[in-house]
């Protein structure tokens, strides 16, 4: 049982890369809380596709005894966060779960997309902020200028920020007694009911779900009877405990703690992230403010390669959807590609992230059809549909407008790729909010249209400023555009696969790109074959993919020309009955090369 006032729980925020999981890791080292045998690089990232790609994707937790300078034994929770957008909701619910944050800057980069937007989820939350520069081991490392950044783009005093070089440690002993000294310590009353926030719950296949608490009133003990208040289900607890990394086991968790329960619970959909947890007797009357359930922006639809393997696909998104609540699934079938799920994921890296771990956790090839958004779609009878896919899309005689959703983008960028940008975003039908000054560097913000974001922003934006502009996005609701479902016809039959929603002033141009595409990626066969790109009924692009032909005046020596006539008539009435009756096969490489549209 600790005392409150010995208590810090905190988060590290930060951009990609600035090295949030490296302080952690020296943070833990300092302290002995890992030996320093047992010590590994991103000791936080469990993963092998964390490891892998070297970005944390779940947040996760880790207790830390400390004893500060005044002689005092201080028991810090430390949860350290992801910062790329896709995983925006994990940083948003951990910062329900603590007081404070440490943010980090890289003071050779300064503040960047992500740094702002992780840290406005963090003044949102009431937490007290403690600036901290990383990186100053590095020549270019610059901690006046980037201070004065802080200052100027986010607002808050860093004028005591704390130096710090993570990789060697430099700085470590004066974070922790920051972390003591400037977070203020949890509020909670230990005789009060039992109200315990679930901040996140993952499976683990010998206990069940492990279920993560914070503990806000009231004291949690082995055997307790519990009920969730959103759901009502009703378990017994059988453990309890912390993290150091590794799980160890506690007799209870107090006000203010942080740790983990399991009580036999089988599925991870019967723990809803932002519930409150209390005693089924004598239990709490009012719920925490729960944290707004993760919308997914992104759908896609997962095909194997090989059909047989169906069977195996739905093991593999069952069980990642007991790990990963934002991740949605439902069948669907496919003329062309059979059997599969469509599938909603947070952004496109939560898409990767996924369909890599499918392909590698279960050795299942997949197709991934294009991703498109959710559009709303309004009836003529007022009634108002959401369309996942652009292959259901009703008859447009019965549909009185589209809405699609848009994203407000915030865009920071060296000067000397303004211009590229702003050109891009005009590209992508973008509105400019703002354009404002950072030192030397332009801070855009855009009202895009999600539907031209997911396809391939992100990597142009990366290719026009060289790889030194970054970007960080939020939804901000649904608008009425002239959108218009464009379908391919490949031997007059349509192609649901590769149908998609385009704007009307550019359904002409992303047509005939589709249609040069794919006759390069389908193989003749013995008839022509027509490739359309079609609006309703009306062709838009077509392309023509001319047929293989056999001599067969090879063996006629001289003679008569009407018997050479003869066998090409004979021909040409083949090849136009065969084109009647026969299937074109569309390799699955041209799917997957044509979805991926250059402009």
């Amino acid at each position: 049982m600790t005392e409150l006032s010995k208590i810090r729980n905190f988060s590290i925020v930060a951009h990609i890369d600035h090295g949030k999981s490296t302080l952690a890791d020296r943070l833990i080292q300092s302290t002995g809380t890992v030996q320093d045998r047992d010590m590994k690089e991103q000791l936080l990232d469990a993963m092998d596709i964390e490891r892998e790609r070297g970005i944390t994707i779940k947040a996760n937790t880790v207790r830390i005894d400390y004893e500060a300078d005044d002689g005092e034994h201080y028991v810090l929770n430390l949860i350290d966060t992801p910062g790329h957008v896709d995983f925006a909701y994990e940083v948003s619910r951990s910062m329900r779960a603590v007081e404070g944050s440490l943010l980090v800057v890289d003071s050779t980069q300064g503040v960047e997309a992500q740094t702002l937007a992780n840290v406005y989820q963090a003044i949102d939350a009431d937490h007290e902020i403690v600036p901290v520069l990383n990186k100053i081991d590095l020549p270019a490392s610059e901690c006046d200028r980037v201070a004065e950044q802080i200052e100027d783009v986010i607002g808050i005093d860093a004028s005591d920020a704390i130096r710090v070089s993570a990789k060697t440690g430099i700085g470590i002993k004066e974070t922790l007694e920051a972390i003591v000294t400037r977070l203020p310590a949890p509020t909670g009353e230990r005789d009060a009911p039992l109200r315990a926030m679930l901040v996140d719950s993952w499976y683990d296949a010998y206990l069940g779900v492990i279920v993560l608490v914070r503990i806000m009133d009231g004291v949690l003990k082995k055997n307790d009877q519990i009920k969730m208040m959103q759901t009502g289900a009703r378990y017994g607890v059988d453990r309890i405990g912390v993290f150091r990394p590794a799980m160890q086991v506690v007799d209870e968790l107090g006000p203010g703690e942080i740790g983990f329960i399991t009580a036999s619970i089988k599925q991870v959909r019967d723990t809803k992230v932002g519930d409150t947890i209390t005693h089924e007797r004598k239990g709490a009357e009012t719920a925490l403010p729960g944290f707004k359930p993760s919308v997914p922006v992104v759908f896609c639809g997962l095909f194997p390669v090989d059909s047989s393997e169906f069977e195996d696909l739905r093991d593999a998104i069952e069980k990642l959807a007991l790990n990963d609540a934002s991740f949605s699934y439902e069948m669907e079938t496919s003329a062309a590609l059979g059997f599969g799920f469509r599938c909603g994921f947070l952004g496109l890296l939560h898409l990767e992230v996924i369909r890599d771990r499918i392909e590698r956790e279960y050795n299942i090839d997949l197709i991934t059809t294009a991703p498109s958004v959710v559009y709303h779609l309004f009836m003529k009878d007022g009634e108002m549909l959401e369309l996942h896919n652009p292959a259901d899309m009703p008859d447009l005689s019965k549909v009185d407008h589209l809405e699609e959703p848009r994203i407000k983008a915030t865009i920071l960028v060296p000067d000397d790729y303004l211009g590229d940008v702003l050109k891009l975003c005009q590209d992508r039908r973008g509105i400019q909010m703002d354009l404002s000054y950072a030192g030397s560097r332009a801070m855009v913000v855009y009202d895009l249209p999600l539907n031209e974001v997911v396809f391939d922003f992100y990597d142009r934006l990366k290719s026009v400023t060289k790889g030194y502009a970054s970007f960080d996005y939020q939804m901000i609701g649904y608008r009425e555009d002239n959108l218009v479902k464009m379908s391919v016809l490949v031997n007059d039959e349509p192609v649901d696969a590769l149908s998609t929603m385009v704007h009307r002033d550019r359904a002409e141009q992303r047509g005939r790109a589709m249609c040069e595409k794919l006759k390069d990626l389908i193989p003749r066969h013995m008839f022509k074959i027509p490739i359309q790109a079609a609006i309703g009924g009306k062709v838009i692009a077509r392309e023509t993919l001319s047929a293989l032909r056999k001599d067969v005046t090879a063996k006629c020596y001289g003679g008569d020309a009407t018997r050479k006539r003869k066998l090409l008539d004979k021909q040409k009435a083949g090849k136009k009955k065969m084109r009647q009756f026969g299937r074109v096969e569309i390799p699955q490489e041209a799917f997957i090369s044509a979805l991926k549209m250059d402009d």
